[in-house]
């Protein structure tokens, strides 16, 4: 029942370039749905704000006209307006402290929050998502970060032609570069000190997909992680592939009472399990980790795991591309996000402390925490082209009825975490967050 649907400008990062909503959406929306659009101005948004009034939106320096906000990342507190409905990744799923007093006040307000994340279908799977494009640009960045070190360790190699994922106008640039990189590396081989070059990827989820898209343009053949084991211990192998290991929960953890292995129970249950991760370390060249993690879950990478590598000498393992970057998670060693004007940071495991760039003696981490910004026009328009489909029923309903009578896609359902202000049911375990926030 909205009259007017507004997308903001995103203000959180200045990097932030990426809209949930493209002039190509927005034009559908206004011709095909009768919706009235209006767009906040942006200097940096990766679409011109003529390209969203020729597409049939309305330019404004506020939304105040607006009922229904779109929007990508976290909203300032004095943003928010009463009444109205926010959707947006508000990153308090979790509980996240820092974003608190940003539930709070929206409850003040008694606004109606949607999260994009937990717009999911019948069996929990996410419908809405930057992941994948996450995992292209970690990955493009890996491999950017990987040339560095290598220069950096007097090893020629056909990676330092490549470039940072921002740094690319599209993702098809980022993608004919590597292929090209690619086919030298098909042709030409890989230094004999570096082989068997081994890339680890920790998930397979969407993130996961993306990352391994991108490995995908050089030549790759995937073994399993039993098999990485024993690799080195081959004595002829072909010089010209990089071998890829894909790791599961199976392969990573294991009963703390050496009973066998259940997902289902490792999920209800993490406590009961540990991480076996750690004997693959020496054998792994580039790591990408990719996997889901909370303080529930063992970590992969411990600090003491990377100070045992370095206790050898320099380690086979030059470069670990958090992408899932949870600050001294799964990845312990990952102190700190990084920014896209400074990806990268080398942890040093004898003081535990790092450094920014790419040259000190240590494990180089690349760990972006907005990586799909670094793609902002492919990611937003393969993020609009599955929301544009629930815009309207989300203009459409009227959010001042209860939320049982609320006519919405039951997906949509599910990601209203406040209704009218307050937490919907299956989001009511957030009250001892807001609580502990307040003392």
């Amino acid at each position: 029942m909205s009259n007017f649907i507004g997308i903001r400008h995103e203000d959180k990062y200045e990097m932030e370039r990426r809209a949930p909503l493209t002039p190509r959406h927005i034009e559908r929306l206004v011709k095909q749905k009768k919706l009235d659009i209006v767009i906040q101005t942006s200097p940096k948004r990766i679409f011109s704000d003529e390209e969203y009034a020729r597409a049939g939106a309305r330019i404004s320096k506020d939304l105040k006209r607006c009922s229904v906000i779109f929007g990508v990342k976290e909203i300032p507190l004095d943003s928010f307006e009463p009444r109205k409905t926010y959707v947006f990744f508000s990153h308090v799923i979790k509980g996240q402290p820092y974003n608190m007093p940003m539930l709070k006040r929206m409850i003040e307000l008694k606004c109606n929050l949607i999260e994009y994340e937990k717009i999911v279908d019948e069996q929990g799977k996410r419908l809405i998502f930057f992941g994948r494009y996450a995992g292209m640009a970690g990955m493009i960045n890996s491999l950017w970060a990987l040339g560095l070190r290598l220069k950096d360790f007097g090893l020629g190699s056909k990676l330092t032609r490549l470039k940072q994922a921002k740094d690319y106008h599209f993702l098809k640039e980022a993608i004919e570069a590597i292929s090209a990189v690619g086919q030298q590396i098909a042709e030409e081989g890989i230094p004999h000190e570096l082989r068997p070059y081994v890339v680890a990827f920790t998930g397979y989820g969407n993130v996961s997909a993306g990352a391994q898209e991108i490995l995908g343009w050089l030549p790759v053949k995937e073994i399993s992680p039993e098999k990485l084991l024993t690799l080195h211990q081959r004595k002829k192998l072909p010089d010209n592939l990089i071998y890829k290991v894909v790791f599961k929960e199976e392969d990573m953890v294991e009963r703390i009472d050496d009973h066998s292995f259940e997902l289902q129970d490792y999920y209800s249950h993490p406590e009961k399990y540990r991480s076996k991760f750690e004997q693959y370390l020496p054998y792994i060249s580039l790591l990408i980790n990719c996997v889901y993690w909370d303080q529930r879950y063992p970590r992969l990478v411990t600090k003491k795991a990377i100070k045992k590598l370095f206790s050898r000498g320099r380690p086979k393992l030059t470069v670990i591309g958090d992408i899932s970057c949870d600050v001294e998670g799964s990845v312990e060693c990952t102190l700190q996000p990084a920014t896209i004007e400074k990806p990268l940071y080398v942890y040093d495991p004898g003081s535990e402390s790092i450094t920014e760039g790419h040259s000190n003696e240590g494990m180089l981490v690349m760990a972006v925490d907005i990586l799909p910004a670094e793609l902002p026009r492919d990611a937003s328009e393969s993020f609009g082209d599955v929301l544009i489909n629930f815009v309207k029923p989300i203009a459409d309903a009227d959010f001042d009825e209860s939320f049982d009578d609320l006519d919405l896609p039951r997906a949509i359902k599910k990601g209203l975490i406040l209704h009218n202000g307050e937490l919907t049911s299956e989001y009511t375990y957030l009250e001892k967050y807001l609580h502990n926030s307040l003392q």
